[in-house]
């Protein structure tokens, strides 16, 4: 059962609560011909230029406004980019936080954690360790936990992304969106309500949502390939879960390989420099996956881009 106070109301009020703390992040048009897919024309969300990189400074900002913080601040495991987020919004607001990571954190993301004052600390391989090693600290030291996806101002925050891409772009029909814990994807289908068809775009290697909706409820699976440290918990969370099944057209999954490659098209078309998370849901358009009906207007998001990993046609300037 969806949780009734995850709306369309409490969806544009939290967009009101938390727009002076947020960049009202760019929406550009591009002719598919740019990217190599002739006859279509697509919009860009780039929330990779958000404050910390990516879209989870919405539900980090919305945690830390609307519960109270004790004096011990907040503590959030993170495969990388939620970290930054609460990181950033800790600093903004004169909190103290702490932020346990896996080793499959990228170093760019570690990196950015540090210079925003956080204490960081790297647990496990895995997010799920991270998790642990965070519910062990905050029953410890008091703090306040952060959850990256399974909590209802997470969700809400996430949610702002589809609020706010409605004012920008209000004539879509599709938008595709990367799915890692769901509450980005949670949070925009409970926006949208079904008034788009919202697709969601997985790794192959990392298949959370599309288990769950096989077998009817969140279960553990695997969690890995190249966006591990962005798209890899071990389950979606329970409160998006029923949300993705109302709201939710379908699931794709996409090769590494072809996140790679869209990693480069980005770069090599728009200059734009996306993690492979960032890069996912534009995958399953130039690898044919989704291919749109004629007319049909088409968004991707694309989520992020804290990363190292980039190294495309590097060279000095002329």
């Amino acid at each position: 059962m969806m949780n009734a106070s995850l709306n369309r109301d409490s969806i544009a009020r939290t967009h009101q609560l938390i727009r002076p703390y947020i960049r009202r992040t760019p929406v550009i048009e591009i002719d598919g011909a740019d990217l190599g897919l002739d006859g279509m024309a697509l919009v860009l969300k780039l929330e990779l230029l958000q404050h910390a990189g990516s879209f989870k400074s919405r539900g980090a900002f919305t945690n830390m406004l609307m519960r109270d913080i004790p004096e011990a601040g907040v503590v959030a495991a993170s495969g990388g980019n939620h970290g930054v987020a609460v990181a950033y919004a800790a600093m903004k607001l004169g909190k103290r936080a702490t932020i346990f990571v896996p080793g499959v954190c990228s170093p760019a993301k570690m990196e950015r954690i540090r210079e925003y004052g956080a204490r960081l600390e790297v647990s496990g391989e895995r997010y799920a360790d991270s998790l642990a090693a965070s519910e062990q600290w905050a029953a410890q030291s008091g703090a306040l936990q952060v959850h990256a996806y399974d909590q209802i101002e997470t969700l809400l925050g996430q949610g702002t992304v589809g609020a706010e891409l409605e004012e920008q772009e209000p004539s879509l029909d599709t938008l595709l969106v990367a799915v890692g814990g769901g509450g980005l994807i949670g949070g925009i289908a409970a926006w949208y309500s079904g008034r788009v068809r919202v697709i969601g775009v997985e790794p192959e290697a990392a298949p959370t949502l599309t288990r769950a909706l096989e077998a009817g409820h969140p279960v553990d699976t695997e969690a890995g390939g190249i966006a591990a440290d962005s798209l890899a918990p071990k389950r979606v969370g329970e409160l998006m879960f029923p949300i993705a099944q109302a709201y939710v057209d379908r699931v794709v999954l996409v090769a590494d390989e072809k996140i790679e490659a869209a990693q480069q098209t980005l770069w090599n078309a728009l200059r734009v420099v996306a993690e492979p998370g960032g890069a996912a849901a534009l995958a399953v358009l130039l690898s044919g996956q989704y291919q749109p009906s004629p007319g049909e207007r088409v968004g991707v998001l694309v989520c992020g881009g804290n990363t190292t990993a980039v190294d495309f046609n590097r060279s000095s300037a002329a």
